[in-house]
């Protein structure tokens, strides 16, 4: 088994008994833009770089939720992002890695720069530095696994955007040939995912804040 999904087939054994909560993006906008708050952003993500094993799940919901309040971030339709695709599909892996870094030092808390870094660094076996980013990778996902258990409207997943809706998808390991339903709500969109009658529903946030 590829190294890479074996540590996500992991990470779904742990985050099974995770304990879910209801996710206040008005707190959490509040705490992060505060600099006397335990949860002020650039406090956070510090430890998130320096020390990821020691944030715990608290912190983790306001890392990965408080990157919709943040004035600059990393998006997939940026020339820089898409240049790093190209080196990627190309192999490049050590200058993907490089670029990719590079990105993450602006936006660090970026789930599809750090399943980029997590590629590269799978592709090479650098264990090492896979480990790093696999911990970071692992406390943002836990975030969106503690967000609901995707079995109604009311315990929907909650996701920034549809790239992290389909990095949770490549988690779970979510059939490929699953239907796929919309319905707008407040502050987002409802997808359902549809398999073998078991529906999950994953609500995509808009960013009205």
């Amino acid at each position: 088994m590829n190294r890479i999904f074996l540590f996500f087939f992991l990470l779904i054994s742990i985050l099974g008994f995770s304990q879910k909560s209801r996710i206040d993006l008005d707190q959490i906008k509040k705490e992060i833009t505060d600099k006397e708050s335990d949860h002020f952003y650039e406090k956070m993500v510090f430890k998130f770089q320096a020390l990821p094993k020691s944030i715990d799940s608290l912190e983790a919901q306001h890392l990965y939720y408080g990157r919709l309040f943040l004035d600059k971030t990393v998006s997939t339709s940026d020339e820089n992002f898409k240049k790093i695709l190209k080196d990627l599909h190309k192999q490049k892996y050590e200058e993907t890695a490089e670029k990719t870094k590079n990105l993450l030092s602006k936006d660090p808390t970026n789930l599809d720069l750090l399943m980029i870094m997590l590629q590269c660094y799978d592709k090479q076996k650098d264990l090492k530095n896979f480990s790093y980013y696999y911990g970071q990778f692992q406390l943002l996902t836990r975030a969106i696994f503690d967000s609901g258990d995707g079995k109604n409207e009311e315990s929907a997943y909650l996701v920034n955007s549809v790239g992290d809706e389909y990095i949770l998808l490549n988690v779970i390991r979510f059939p490929m040939e699953a239907k796929r339903s919309s319905q707008p709500t407040e502050g987002g969109m409802f997808d359902i995912w549809e398999n073998n009658n078991t529906k999950t529903y994953i609500k995509v946030i808009y960013n009205d804040f």
